[in-house]
């Protein structure tokens, strides 16, 4: 496809040396772009340098939870239906995907949910008040498995010490892997944090909101583990 999807380049100024994706081009079908070129308007959110007001863009001060990396937007339209009271700022950088969630905003008649397409670290940095989300969604990040790619993952001290001072007191960060080395190393990271408590022992009961992927139930019927982890801020 040669349709420009919304943020589509990184503008240099922007750029990182190390990242937590890969930009893939991916195929984009005519429904999903379709999806872009008529519902971006509505529920899709430009980058920006300066401070996004959610309340203003969602129309409601309503809570307001961050997800990062929504994937084809399945799970994160079924969280949004389940909890019809919270909004849902969602992230992720490859474009079928975008254009997939907004297909499904549509179809499902989804109110609360607005997305952006651009480097999450930089919406953090950039456009995210302090004391701002109620609540923060991580599913399912890429492991990056092999030992010398480690660096280029997400959940790392520097990232959430970037991230967790948006988090309301009395906010939450929900973390969730299928990558049992990883779930160690969140486990290890959050656990550093003296401003958040675990809420439970160590891996938590997935939630009622998150729903099990269809990815998730295959690495289940194969044998695969999946581990949760649910932090809440406490000052």
């Amino acid at each position: 496809m040669n349709e420009i999807t919304p943020d589509s380049t990184v503008p240099e100024a922007h750029k990182r040396s190390i990242r937590s994706f890969v930009l893939r081009q991916g195929h984009m079908t005519a429904a999903q772009q379709r999806a872009i070129d008529t519902m971006w308007p509505q529920f899709g959110i430009d980058y920006q340098d300066s401070v996004l007001d959610l309340n203003q863009r969602f129309g409601s001060d309503r809570p307001k939870v961050l997800e990062i990396g929504f994937g084809m937007g399945v799970a994160t339209v079924e969280i949004a239906k389940r909890l019809p009271d919270t909004d849902f700022l969602a992230i992720d950088v490859h474009g079928p995907g975008v254009g997939n969630i907004l297909k499904l905003i549509e179809e499902e008649h989804i109110g609360n949910i607005r997305v952006m397409r651009h480097d999450a670290v930089e919406v953090v940095e950039n456009m995210l008040s302090d004391d701002v989300l109620d609540g923060i969604h991580i599913f399912f990040p890429d492991p990056w498995h092999k030992k010398r790619h480690n660096k280029r993952r997400l959940v790392q001290t520097p990232f959430l010490q970037k991230l967790l001072p948006k988090l309301k007191v009395g906010g939450y960060i929900h973390l969730a892997t299928d990558w049992e080395e990883y779930a160690q190393q969140m486990l290890e990271v959050l656990s550093g944090f003296d401003n958040l408590q675990n809420t439970a022992a160590d891996y938590a009961p997935t939630p009622d909101y998150r729903p099990e992927t269809k990815f998730e139930a295959r690495g289940k019927r194969l044998g695969h583990g999946v581990w949760d982890l649910v932090f809440k801020r406490i000052k």
